[in-house]
């Protein structure tokens, strides 16, 4: 039997893990040990996902959120660690870029507990990203790599993997897979009036909320998008809202607290056009046929931007509007299959499960 350390602790992790936990209890010969580190910990962003997923509630349960990311990591690396020696797993696995991500690689690697990466990869080639020393740090210490793109395989040997004894598979975006498995379970959210023809926004990375300048342009941009556009809905992520009030912001759009994947998923289909400036969304509404406008100046996601799905804008006011003009409406198709068509868990599983 292979025990198996699954560590999550943010929104997006719930629902990459709630497929693969799913795929993982239907295998012989596999077990796996749930850790939530709490980095998530508003109700809305943690505890509604571990309800509508069906994922099992964590057998190792942490409480360890706010403060710097390094006072955070490092909270999180001594605790896992006593997980890791309470429950000697056989390997780890971590999803993506967060903090509990780093923090679930590093402590492993020091006990030298395998670790495999789910999302390993990719690359902004923004160093200011916390996220991007993270899955950078992450990729150099774990031995099995699973890639949702072939660009992330790229990526990997272009930084010499090909040398090192390590695994590199592309098995697609386990996003996908979680997509097509809960869509039609997409559910509208009730409590407020949909405005017709909505675009659809959010707006939570570092590198805007923290940055006045790149926020107030942002904002200004959502603001007459909202008035001579189309109505922008936004679900708010707590810390951004916290930002605009600390900085006598009005963000005059349709306003409501963050909602459900559920929720979201069902935004998403009936949006007519996706802002964001987060990784998941932007492959989200390609998944659902969106074309996507993206506030940020890199992207992980090079094939959506090279398909014409997305279009990265920064933060420059104008070219938000220009685009959010000109994409609006748009329909977007997956020719290529460039997430593998909903394969992703299945290839992870039974690698996982052959070792």
């Amino acid at each position: 039997m292979q025990r198996i350390l699954t560590i999550i602790g943010a929104r997006p992790q719930f629902i990459k893990a709630s497929v693969v936990s799913k795929a993982i209890q239907q295998t012989e010969g596999v077990q796996e040990i749930l850790l939530h580190t709490g980095q998530h910990f508003d109700a809305n962003m943690s505890e509604i996902f571990f309800e509508q997923l069906g994922i099992p509630r964590p057998d190792v349960q942490l409480d360890i959120h706010g403060g710097s990311h390094g006072e955070m990591t490092g909270r999180m690396l001594a605790e896992i660690e006593q997980t890791i020696l309470l429950h000697k797993p056989d390997r780890v696995l971590v999803y993506g870029d967060t903090n509990s991500t780093l923090a679930g690689a590093l402590a492993a690697a020091k006990l030298h507990i395998p670790v495999a990466h789910v999302e390993a990869g990719l690359r902004s080639f923004n160093m200011r990203m916390p996220e991007e020393i993270n899955r950078i740090l992450t990729d150099q210490v774990s031995d099995l790599l699973f890639c949702p793109t072939d660009t992330a395989v790229r990526n990997l040997a272009n930084e010499g993997f090909a040398h090192k004894l390590a695994q590199v598979l592309q098995v697609g975006d386990v996003m996908q897979d979680a997509a097509l498995f809960f869509g039609a379970r997409a559910a509208a959210p009730t409590g407020f009036e949909l405005p017709a023809g909505f675009i659809l926004a959010t707006l939570h990375r570092a590198e805007n909320t923290d940055d006045p300048t790149r926020l107030r342009s942002i904002v200004a941009a959502l603001n007459h998008i909202h008035t001579a556009v189309a109505p922008v809905l936004l679900p708010l992520h707590p810390r951004t809202r916290k930002v605009i009030a600390a900085l006598g912001l009005e963000l005059n759009v349709h306003l409501i607290d963050p909602v459900g994947y559920f929720e979201m998923i069902w935004l998403l289909e009936h949006a007519g056009l996706v802002l964001t400036d987060s990784g998941g969304v932007q492959k989200e509404a390609f998944f659902f046929g969106k074309a996507c406008v993206t506030l940020r100046d890199q992207t992980e996601w090079d094939e959506l931007v090279t398909c014409g799905a997305n279009v990265l804008v920064g933060a420059d006011r104008n070219l938000i509007v220009d685009s959010a003009r000109a994409n609006l409406g748009k329909v977007v198709q997956d020719d290529a299959q460039l997430y593998g068509g909903g394969q992703a868990v299945a290839r992870i599983v039974d690698c996982l499960a052959k070792l």
